[in-house]
């Protein structure tokens, strides 16, 4: 399919990146993004903040500021109270005051199965945009947030998870990627990417494609969420995690000994994940010290960007 050429579209569908970003005028561009998802904590309220999170991710990413969103609503009414709505959207309208994000409207279908997210438009300045596709050699790799949601969902689905490990998992996936944003963009981060569906080495390879280079990853550094390594190494996986690994598996070069369990963890599917950001070596440890003062107490400084072997992920 050939794509209408249009001078204003900065970012758009010729390279995979977490949003769309089209310029309106000189000093300033829009920043769109969709995303919705079907339940995976049993509180609506919750979830509704969740899916609110994590729909807000992408302009995050791209160092934009949302400020506007609209519902986008799957329910099954004919079968479902319809109080278990008004409390998804209680929740996601939370998480949308909180952004300083106003919802404008939306959309509802009837469905069999839940679904809620949102559509989202931020504002950037043009020439302040941060995409998969700038990342330079000798950047150091910051994520912000530990990994594990998908497999911890896994074991909530299947009743095994703790009170305490849910509670965990939950504020996690609720917590904006705001401040994260505001500091990568204020100390000049030259590359960034949210992880969510395809993993830390799923989007860790769009930012290695797109820049035309290679990611170090030391695995030791890799932040995780307690308890999600115990079960990784019982096998308790979701079905995202295998269609990560099938997919990116070529691209990635083992350097150092990787534990089977500790692999899955860097392929397991997030939701409402951290940012990957891509720093000038200069500022990395400041950038550090300011995500966790601003709340991302496990945030890491993960590995480094290399030249060679030109779009691969090295895996320490």
């Amino acid at each position: 399919m050939e794509l209408s050429s249009d001078p204003n579209l900065i970012v758009g569908l010729k390279k995979a990146d977490d949003a769309a970003v089209y310029r309106l005028a000189d000093d300033l561009a829009i920043v769109q993004t969709v995303d919705f998802i079907t339940p995976i904590v049993d509180d609506p309220y919750s979830f509704g903040m969740i899916a609110a999170a994590n729909s807000l991710s992408d302009v995050y990413a791209m160092g934009g500021k949302p400020v506007t969103a609209m519902n986008i609503v799957c329910f099954p009414g004919d079968t479902l109270d319809i109080a278990v709505l008004k409390k998804i959207l209680a929740g996601a309208l939370a998480k949308l005051d909180e952004a300083g994000v106003a919802l404008v409207g939306g959309h509802s279908v009837k469905d069999e199965e839940i679904k809620f997210g949102l559509s989202v438009t931020g504002v950037v300045h043009p020439q302040k945009i941060i995409t998969k596709s700038d990342a330079r050699v000798g950047d150091k790799l910051l994520l912000t947030k530990p990994l594990g949601t998908g497999i911890l969902n896994t074991a909530l689905k299947a009743g095994l998870l703790d009170d305490e490990t849910l509670l965990k998992l939950t504020q996690q996936m609720v917590t904006l990627n705001n401040k994260a944003s505001e500091i990568m963009v204020s100390l000049g981060a030259h590359a960034c990417t949210d992880v969510s569906g395809f993993g830390l080495i799923g989007h860790a390879c769009e930012m290695a494609e797109n820049s035309g280079v290679a990611l170090e990853i030391n695995s030791k550094k890799v932040p995780y969420i307690g308890g999600v390594d115990r079960w990784a190494g019982m096998g308790l996986l979701p079905a995202g995690m295998y269609a990560n690994r099938e997919f990116r598996q070529d691209m990635l070069e083992l350097a150092g000994k990787v534990t089977s369990w500790l692999l899955d963890i860097l392929f397991d599917p997030q939701t409402s994940g951290g940012l990957l950001i891509s720093a000038p070596p200069e500022v990395a440890d400041e950038m550090l010290t300011e995500l966790k003062r601003a709340g991302h107490s496990e945030a890491a400084i993960v590995g480094t960007v290399v030249k060679r072997p030109q779009s691969k992920i090295i895996l320490l």
